[in-house]
């Protein structure tokens, strides 16, 4: 007996078996494998495909079929770049981008940018929590209070799995992102598609109407998320300690094409999205804009089956993406302000936003789409945050940022903030010169 505990003991969890696993391939030892290293980004990558992504592709493609496609690729296109910066930052300085702000950045500024991103991490949980709770409450039946009840219990336990090291929550996480792979593929081979106007289309840029204008700004507030920019690099700081430049070069070369490949495949999984909506909806139901009548229009367009596919969907990102958010919300706060609070408490603050929409009778799905224009204004903070970071030589080295990743990085972030700009004048009905001539055209 003594020997079986002895050996059981000895026994790795599975973090220390695969951090074991990412550190002999660092050192040139070991299988050519690829696996150990994906993590980070897969748990980030549900960030872009949340609830928030399901409401404005569904009113992307039912309203304007495959036209802002183009949208979804450029808005991920951004997107990888910058979460490989983020996970950049993390793994060369071993600090997160919350933690940098603090220790570099005027206590003012400091403040407002928490009070910024907090509110930014209040919306994604909105958008987030609502969604799997809609979802559940449409494929059991259940009142909407009940569902959010269930929701917030099953995510708190997903939580949970992160006290065993982060590979069971990174798994966890990852099965539930296939989940949703597999659902919108499934879908694809439902709903009829015409294939060349969505590649025509995916390249073609377009923004039809001011109602575009807003649609589109919802759709790259849904895909390059703030608080996924400030959790991917706490979740690189401290996976794997490189132990010398060579190691540290390897481990950047492994997590870009983590971010590739996860990214992109969230992308499909969003132009999948917009693909479906459009092949159901945009003949004779241009008017769907809720996720509540998506479900109920897609069963007798479709049958009950595809409506099924979709809330199941539904149901796993807006858990798992619940999840993701409460990781980064409680590591935004941490790294702000330098304390902790109990991760239940953590997760009761996010929820009260929710719980308060559908207590006062709010449109669930306008809640998502509003949530993502918020995400969407508050989004300039921590990419500005990260470029400036990212390319100072005093806090990366060697590995600040080229200048023509400088060039990109400040373009990409230009654009997100243009559009946030047209949002704002499209909200307060403020007529911008030359605006009804590019949208005319």
């Amino acid at each position: 007996m003594n020997d079986r505990a002895r050996d059981k003991g000895k026994r790795k969890t599975l973090t220390e078996r695969t951090a074991s696993a990412i550190r002999e391939r660092l050192e040139g030892r070991g299988a050519r494998v690829l696996l150990p290293f994906f993590g980070p980004a897969v748990v980030v990558s549900i960030a872009y495909m949340d609830p928030g992504n399901f409401a404005t592709n569904i009113q992307a493609g039912a309203k304007y079929g495959y036209t802002l496609l183009w949208v979804v690729l450029l808005a991920n296109l951004i997107a990888m770049l910058f979460q490989a910066l983020s996970a950049k930052l993390g793994i060369v300085t071993g600090r997160n981008l919350a933690e940098l702000c603090r220790d570099n950045f005027p206590k003012p500024l400091v403040l407002l940018m928490w009070g910024v991103s907090e509110v930014a991490a209040m919306a994604t949980d909105l958008a987030e929590f609502l969604g799997g709770a809609i979802g559940l409450s449409l494929l059991f039946h259940m009142p909407m209070l009940v569902s959010m009840v269930v929701t917030a219990l099953v995510t708190y336990a997903l939580l949970l799995f992160e006290r065993a090291g982060f590979r069971p929550l990174e798994l966890a996480i990852g099965g539930l992102v296939g989940v949703v792979g597999l659902s919108y593929l499934a879908e694809l081979f439902i709903v009829p598609v015409v294939w060349p106007s969505v590649f025509v289309h995916t390249f073609l840029p377009h923004l039809p109407d001011a109602g575009a204008v807003i649609i589109a700004v919802g759709i790259v507030g849904a895909t390059v998320m703030p608080h996924a920019l400030f959790l991917h690099s706490g979740l690189t700081q401290g996976r794997v300690l490189p132990r010398s430049d060579a190691e540290r070069t390897r481990l950047l070369t492994y997590s870009n094409i983590e971010v590739v490949v996860a990214l992109s495949t969230a992308g499909f999984i969003n132009m999948a999205m917009v693909i479906m909506a459009s092949g159901a909806f945009h003949q004779g139901h241009r008017d769907v804009a809720e996720i509540e009548t998506a479900y109920h229009t897609l069963a007798p367009l479709l049958g009950i089956g595809a409506a099924g596919i979709f809330l199941l969907a539904l149901i796993a990102s807006g858990i798992s993406s619940s999840v993701v958010g409460t990781m980064a919300g409680q590591m935004i706060m941490q790294g702000f302000t330098g304390f902790h609070i109990p991760l239940w408490l953590r997760r009761v603050v996010t929820m009260v936003p929710s719980f308060i929409v559908v207590g006062f009778g709010v449109n669930a799905t306008n809640a998502l789409v509003i949530s993502q224009v918020v995400l969407s204004l508050a989004l300039p903070f921590p990419m500005m945050a990260l470029v400036w970071f990212s390319s100072r030589r005093g806090i990366m080295g060697a590995y600040a940022n080229r200048t023509f990743i400088i060039l990109l990085a400040t373009v990409a972030a230009a654009a997100v903030l243009s559009l946030n700009v047209v949002l704002l004048l499209q909200t307060f009905g403020i007529a911008l010169p030359g605006l009804s001539v590019l949208l005319s055209g």
